[in-house]
């Protein structure tokens, strides 16, 4: 038996392919051949097994198994196949998963991002500014920050940048402060915060994200454009950040840009004065 080629298969909305491997028993000899019709996929679907025997018929195979198409010529009287089918999907299709009453649901990649930035837009990331900082009398690592968001009373917030940045360059220096994670005890000091900073790839540059002129403590910062500012969602709790793993989420996709600008994807990072940025690093993870 020889398999001359494989038509496409209509699978997945369209934008699937298939993977086709095959054996017989009409000679002696088991045959295999594995042919991809596609670039930068993955696999997605894999079917069972099943074996089809076929009288000899104008020498082609069709199978509505892949929807009609042409898979495959055979020069034998009675052949008996053996089928493997893989449907792979493209890079911006998501593998399936199950919903809770058992249905399928398929999530392509605008649609995942379109969630996160929802998620990021729930974290309640604030202008803050350090009224002043100390060292942690128990932690070599960590400074002690006194921090204005906007609320009644400062926040006491433990950062670990001694190794970073320099005491006095926080003293009544303007933040970015992630405000609705769970209070962390660090070495005796309950801290109610994170500062969030900028960082490349070898952690030996470290820089504490930058509010736009003009931006006044406790003032929402958000993703996505100017005139998104009145159109966000509510802010999660910390139990909701928590539980729901939203900033776990979200992090991984946090960089600044090429003009150092922070942003979550193609979505800039602002606030009602223009958008947060880092001092100097490019293309740098933020936490």
């Amino acid at each position: 038996m020889a398999v001359m080629g494989i038509g496409a298969a209509n699978w997945l909305k369209g934008s699937g392919t298939l993977l086709f491997s095959c054996r017989t028993n009409s000679i002696p000899a088991v045959i295999s051949s594995s042919t991809v019709i596609a670039s930068r996929s993955r696999v997605h679907y894999c079917s069972s097994t099943f074996s089809l025997q076929h009288q000899k018929k104008n020498n082609t195979l069709f199978s509505t198994g892949v929807n009609g198409h042409r898979i495959g010529d055979w020069g034998s009287q009675i052949t008996k196949l053996y089928f493997n089918f893989y449907c792979t999907a493209q890079s911006n299709v998501s593998v399936q998963e199950k919903d809770s009453s058992g249905e399928v649901v398929e999530e392509d990649e605008e649609s995942k991002m379109r969630k996160i930035k929802d998620a990021a837009n729930s974290l309640d990331i604030r202008v803050g500014r350090i009224i002043r900082a100390w060292r942690h009398e128990e932690a070599d690592s960590l400074y002690v920050e006194e921090v204005d968001v906007g609320e009644a009373e400062p926040r006491i917030i433990c950062s670990g940048l001694v190794k970073y940045v320099p005491l006095d360059h926080l003293q009544e220096r303007s933040v970015i402060v992630l405000a609705n994670l769970k209070p962390r005890n660090m070495r005796g000091v309950k801290s109610n915060g994170m500062l969030m900073a900028a960082s490349d790839a070898s952690h030996e540059n470290v820089e504490l994200l930058e509010p736009p002129e003009g931006a006044v403590p406790g003032e929402r910062i958000w993703f996505g454009s100017a005139d998104e500012k009145n159109n966000l969602p509510d802010v999660a709790t910390p139990n909701q950040v928590a539980k729901k793993k939203i900033w776990e989420l979200v992090q991984p996709r946090l960089k600044t840009d090429c003009a150092s600008v922070a942003a979550l994807g193609t979505h800039c990072m602002r606030a009602s004065t223009g958008v947060v940025v880092s001092p100097s690093l490019k293309d740098a993870n933020i936490s």
